[in-house]
């Protein structure tokens, strides 16, 4: 069976929703980041991302991980792309030229826009949107976020989804990078088509799941 290491608010996330895309079985243990604990590595700790059993499995300590039937493999991109070309059917490559281009927009998001989509996701979460260091970061932040913006506004003004005008991996490895950068309206706003596919992707009931399970988690 298909177990995947991370919380919910982490980058497994996009696992998460990956499996609930796909309907598949897996078993889920919620490896929570040392970061957030006092002392991870004290007796009776929570299994979190310092944890001697859980970097046994993944040396780097990141969530998330998946073990699929004694495969391990980690970096939530790959993982997802995995899943879909074993499990998904629809969701993954249907020949060399999709898996490429999955591959692509999976790089794509992840050197040109996670940086930056994260540093506004982070001054959101921290409450400093409205004080004038937040407001500036966050729009030093769009500001370098315009071409990329641009890039994706481009493809998706011809193509309701990324890859093979479909719904497929590529687009929650996406979503799930461009989601940080969410908070800030008037970068979405200025890239209609980016907001427009952004919300099109999250009101699939598999994505609507993984939200709940994310807002209920326990910390």
């Amino acid at each position: 069976m298909l177990t995947i290491y991370g919380v919910y608010k982490s980058r497994a996330t996009r696992t998460l929703w990956m499996a609930e895309e796909l309907g598949i079985e897996y078993n889920h243990i919620p490896v929570i980041q040392a970061r957030k604990l006092e002392a991870p590595l004290a007796e009776g700790a929570r299994v979190n991302t310092h944890s001697p059993a859980y970097t046994a499995i993944n040396p780097m300590g990141a969530i998330p991980t998946i073990d699929d039937d004694g495969f391990v493999l980690s970096e939530s991109l790959a993982i997802n792309l995995y899943l879909a070309k074993k499990y998904g059917a629809a969701l993954g490559p249907q020949d060399l030229a999709e898996e490429s281009l999955m591959i692509q927009w999976a790089l794509f998001v992840a050197t040109e826009i996670e940086g930056n989509a994260l540093k506004i996701s982070t001054a959101a979460a921290e409450g400093r949107m409205e004080s004038e260091a937040g407001k500036a970061e966050v729009e030093a932040a769009a500001r370098l976020l315009r071409r990329p913006f641009a890039a994706l506004e481009a493809k998706l003004s011809q193509s309701e989804y990324l890859v093979g005008d479909r719904f497929t991996a590529a687009d929650i490895n996406a979503a799930e990078v461009v989601r940080y950068a969410q908070p800030h309206a008037p970068l979405l706003d200025a890239h209609p088509h980016v907001r427009d596919w952004l919300l099109r992707c999250q009101a699939r009931p598999a994505f609507q799941a993984m939200w709940e399970a994310r807002a209920n988690e326990v910390e």
